[in-house]
């Protein structure tokens, strides 16, 4: 905020603190990368970022959605929404004049928007079974039934089990996942299940908590991985360091950092294919598997495996922490089309 306002203006302090406690840690992170961002191109123009107009907001946003060539990255139209307001709420912090607020940047972002399209870039699904329409189908292609076969016979094998398990128990995000601490779960109760307490997330800003069910297969992988790993207390999920040779050295104090889940599922389907698990998938196939692999897949395909279940969108958006319905349905896009009024046409006149 310094670098954007310079030293002779006053920054309105009271509002910077007040979005310091009322801002998520993501939140805040996002802004402060978006305003380095926002200054390094400013610098590259030579354009000192406090005299910034509605004219340089616009040529920024006809850059990075690819409307003037430049050797600007082109740009998500989510991330660019989220870069012009963080920028607007910058300079209206520091006292400046908002250069996000004329007529021109929003008919620039209306152009922006039929350039790039608004449609979001959805991680692959990772379906417990895969791409099935029967859940009594054996398991296909790239699915966690697979990921759990592949992991490996250790504790950095019972650390990834537990992990997966969880992971879709809860239909966790990468920060709900690496935040868990062992007094988070809950259980065994006398079936064999257990309970996971996610004290906070992305959708729920006043920290009211939530609950999400562990089947009993889940609260095993989780018993044996912490007494393997000799975890009581502190994070549940750690890094595994091993040797050259790939085993284990020892077991980290700290969390696992949020980056690391996608790796870890990006590691297991690598290993899934070279145990011929993934069935005849070709190495361009592999590779394209992986590089749409994200920290959400798992996400993703619990959305889907709902959908494929039949159950009610307020139940799922219930159980699994969706507050925006529009991003429950995205995921279940492609289910729906598959089951819904235009392929029961198409099936009914195929053999015409």
């Amino acid at each position: 905020m310094r670098a954007l306002a310079g030293t002779v203006r006053e920054i309105k302090a009271e509002l910077i603190e007040a979005a310091v406690r009322a801002w998520s840690h993501n939140t805040r992170r996002a802004f402060r990368s978006d305003l380095k961002i926002w200054g390094a191109w400013c610098r590259r123009r030579r354009l000192d970022p406090p005299k910034a107009e509605v004219s340089a907001v616009a040529a920024y946003i006809r850059q990075i959605a690819g409307i003037d060539a430049s050797a600007e990255k082109v740009r998500a139209m989510a991330t660019i929404e989220r870069y012009i307001v963080n920028i607007g709420w910058a300079y209206r912090m520091a006292g400046l004049p908002d250069p996000t607020a004329g007529e021109l940047v929003t008919l620039e972002m209306k152009a922006a928007r039929k350039t790039v399209g608004v449609r979001q870039k959805q991680a692959r699904a990772i379906r417990f079974k895969g791409d099935i329409a029967d859940f009594d189908s054996p398991p296909s292609g790239v699915c966690l039934a697979h990921l759990l076969k592949a992991v490996r016979r250790d504790l950095l094998g019972y650390r990834d089990a537990a992990l997966l398990r969880v992971a879709y128990d809860s239909a966790g995000r990468r920060s709900e996942l690496v935040a868990i601490a062992v007094d988070h779960i809950h259980g065994p109760d006398a079936d064999g299940a257990g309970a996971l307490f996610i004290p906070t997330s992305k959708t729920d800003r006043e920290g009211e908590g939530a609950w999400a069910y562990l089947a009993p297969p889940t609260m095993q992988a989780i018993a044996r991985w912490r007494a393997a790993a000799h975890i009581d207390k502190g994070p549940l999920f750690r890094r595994v360091e091993t040797h050259f040779d790939g085993t284990v050295a020892a077991i980290g104090r700290r969390a696992l950092h949020p980056n690391s889940i996608t790796l870890i599922y990006r590691r297991l389907i690598r290993a899934a294919h070279a145990k011929k698990l993934l069935g005849e998938m070709s190495n361009a196939e592999l590779e394209r598997w992986v590089t749409a692999v994200s920290s959400h897949s798992i996400r993703v395909g619990v959305a889907q495996d709902n959908f494929a279940a039949a159950e009610s969108l307020p139940a799922i958006m219930q159980a699994y922490r969706w507050r925006d319905p529009k991003t429950v349905m995205r995921y279940g896009a492609k289910l729906a089309a598959k089951g819904g009024a235009g392929a029961r046409m198409a099936k009914r006149f195929a053999t015409a």
